[in-house]
């Protein structure tokens, strides 16, 4: 079983410009059901994808591939036409939000955004624009949601994921494919690896997360990473207390970050003295987390937690 995605999931690329068309051949060539893609200036047209297979994505399908991806005005018609139930968002910066709020119009149930760089204020304007609507947007700045060997929506390299019993979720790309490469090698894979983004408005966060894992029969555990800046780990170190089952290992990037520098992420500085790693570890080791010392410690701490 996984969260989010599964083979049934049918995807539609919002922004098909070079990043967009790369990813989305990425994902087609994993296995990924993309159905459509929304531009605006190229209505009416198709765009060609075609290649070997990656093998390490879903399995029983031929070696090649040779797709036509129909390209559609607007994400209403795109829905109506292909049913699809998914969408990623390649779009630049100043349009992204305007994107995002275009797909939760149309009705669009979940909605991962990978787009870096979006105005707070755009965002803000966006998220609120969610609330009342029942769809679910993963990001910005993400890395995506890969649930393996079944669905591949983002950037994320497919060939370290490994189906498994890890739900994994993390504000850091690049330690997302850390740990996921490191819970394939210790022979745990993954269910779902979800990658919420590091801005400091986003869609989807760490209890959401953690919610979803508990839930999942087959998740039997979950590795979080998250990084220095806001108060989310805190927040799930509250609610894994309060209702967490299963056993979660975790990792805080940023123990030697100096106060009022942004490292990396927009959302990643500490500011007020609030943010910091070692409060964020001193909360989830009082939730019963375990903290791994350092990235390459990801999987041993998960396999600690595991017992």
């Amino acid at each position: 079983m996984s969260v989010l995605v599964n083979k049934d999931t049918k995807v539609l690329v919002q922004g098909l410009g070079k990043t967009g068309s790369f990813h989305t051949d990425k994902a087609i060539a994993y296995g990924t059901n993309m159905v459509g893609a929304v531009h605006p200036s190229r209505a009416g047209q198709t765009e060609s994808f075609s290649g070997e297979t990656d093998h390490s994505g879903v399995q029983g399908r031929q070696n090649t591939y040779s797709v036509e991806l129909p390209i559609f005005r607007s994400l209403i018609e795109a829905v109506d036409a292909t049913g699809a139930n998914a969408s990623v968002v390649y779009v630049p910066p100043p349009f992204a939000a305007d994107a995002i709020m275009e797909a939760a119009e149309a009705g669009m149930p979940l909605i991962i955004c990978i787009t870096e760089g979006i105005p707070v204020a755009d965002m803000v304007i966006a998220k609120r624009y969610l609330q009342d609507r029942d769809v679910r947007l993963v990001g910005p700045n993400c890395p995506g949601v890969i649930t393996p060997q079944e669905c591949k929506i983002g950037i994320m390299p497919g060939y370290i994921h490994t189906p498994g019993k890890i739900g994994v979720v993390s504000r850091s790309g690049t330690l997302t494919y850390e740990a996921v490469h490191q819970l394939t090698l210790s022979g745990l894979g993954q269910t779902t690896a979800i990658g919420i983004g590091g801005d400091p408005v986003n869609g989807t966060n760490f209890v959401d997360c953690l919610k979803l894992f508990n839930d999942d029969p087959d998740t039997e555990g979950v590795i979080m990473i998250g990084e220095i800046g806001g108060t989310a780990e805190e927040e799930a170190a509250e609610w894994i207390t309060a209702n967490m089952n299963k056993p979660v290992a975790g990792f805080i990037a940023g123990t030697s970050a100096p106060p009022g520098k942004r490292m990396g992420h927009a959302g990643a500085i500490i500011s007020g003295g609030k943010g910091t790693a070692a409060a964020k570890i001193e909360a989830l080791e009082a939730a019963g987390v375990v903290i791994a010392p350092t990235p390459t410690d990801m999987g041993t701490a998960m396999l600690q937690a595991m017992g």
